[in-house]
């Protein structure tokens, strides 16, 4: 299993309507490291659930239940999407600048590339926010 981070802006979508929603299409990525992620995102894989801009903070984890097909929102065949559901919200949302405070996670994406809206997580990674969640 590999792990991830998709980040959305809660006033476009946020955890609560992915719960609400079920699942939905992560699509409209238009960045060529972010697009190498959901191509490489498997059925099954887990991704943290990242509020950008408002929030700035880890509040759910995700899972991916279809792998990458063609983005329903263009005709251009270089862009895919992937489609999530809901797995678990975090008893306590982990902030960016918990994450930043740190130094285990100075290499962590989110970190180091904070601008790319889908990133890889490595597993000593996930395994520490967990923790920082009370997971």
């Amino acid at each position: 299993m590999a792990y991830w981070l998709i980040k959305s802006e809660p006033f476009k979508y946020s955890w609560d309507q992915l719960v609400k929603d079920k699942k939905t299409v992560w699509d409209g990525v238009r960045n060529y490291a972010a697009r190498l992620n959901l191509r490489a995102m498997k059925k099954g894989d887990l991704a943290f659930f990242y509020h950008s801009n408002e929030g700035v903070e880890i509040v759910g984890i995700a899972k991916i239940v279809t792998e990458a097909f063609q983005d329903p929102t263009t005709d251009d065949d270089r862009w895919v999407a992937v489609e999530v559901a809901p797995h678990k919200k975090l008893k306590h949302p982990v902030t960016l600048a918990q994450i930043k405070a740190e130094p285990k996670l100075a290499d962590m994406d989110l970190v180091r590339l904070g601008r790319l809206s889908t990133q890889s997580v490595k597993p000593e990674e996930w395994e520490l926010v967990l923790k920082m969640a009370g997971e």
